[in-house]
């Protein structure tokens, strides 16, 4: 398959380093959406970026002149309050923002509990040492951590900056406590539930975004087709050196697609 993209019924488009970067569009991206509705594709908005709730992200996309809705935006926080309901899980600590924090307090999910079954960590743009000192102290008390995803950098204009695997990494240092459980992509089930609500076969989806670990291997897990565009964090060089699974397409961005 070509950057034409024949046969494909249903995008999933990875926000951060795919669409914009920081708050400016990628060149090209807003065409490249307006090409999807002119040929009657199905689009989507994917990102492990839990710093928002689904309302702030839906204003900074229309913001930018991108057309959306609430049920366009997939978000880690969704796998996540998913995972903690199946669980039954509904007294957290959490180190998230507010926004995060609302879209748990939402479906009843207290995230200040003096004594929290879980710690759950999000991208906390946020974050203050209570935040933190409060969480190392129930994970040393033997409290479990849950974080809502994976991504080690969130790409920026000046470039990466600390995400949750980074704070991942300092709770480690500090308190030797791994996750049970790491939510988002590259878990499958962050783009087949909507796949499989739509009634589509992932064969005939693409997902397209700019992290080998998280978007590529995520397509690879759901049996997707999968897009790298360079724009965001990984580059050629990675594709070479083998970080995470191999692409179907690499293109320098959205741009390139649909032409």
């Amino acid at each position: 398959m070509d950057t034409e993209l024949d046969n494909i019924d249903a995008i999933f488009l990875d926000l951060d380093g795919t669409i914009y970067l920081g708050d400016n569009l990628i060149s090209g991206s807003i065409d490249f959406l307006k090409r999807c509705d002119e040929r009657g594709i199905k689009r989507f908005f994917l990102s492990n970026n839990s710093s928002k709730s689904v309302d702030e992200y839906l204003a900074k996309l229309l913001k930018l002149g991108i057309p959306a809705t609430n049920d366009d935006i997939l978000l880690s926080t969704h796998d996540l309050i998913s995972w903690l309901t199946e669980n039954k899980i509904t007294k957290t600590w959490a180190i998230a923002t507010k926004g995060m924090c609302q879209m748990m307090s939402d479906v009843g999910i207290d995230t200040k509990a003096d004594n929290p079954e879980f710690v759950v960590l999000g991208y906390d743009t946020e974050i203050n040492y209570e935040k933190i000192a409060k969480g190392s102290v129930f994970l040393h008390q033997g409290v479990p951590l849950v974080a809502s995803h994976p991504d080690m950098v969130c790409p920026s204009p000046n470039g990466g900056l600390p995400d949750v695997g980074a704070y991942l990494a300092m709770l480690k240092a500090t308190t030797n406590v791994d996750p049970v459980h790491i939510c988002g992509k590259p878990n499958p089930g962050m783009i087949l539930h909507k796949i499989e609500a739509l009634g589509l076969n992932p064969a005939r989806c693409a997902m397209v975004g700019d992290r080998l670990y998280t978007d590529i291997e995520m397509a690879a897990r759901a049996g997707c087709f999968s897009i790298l565009v360079l724009s965001g964090e990984a580059t050629r060089e990675d594709v070479e050196r083998g970080i995470g699974s191999l692409p179907n397409l690499i293109v320098g961005s959205v741009d390139e697609l649909l032409r």
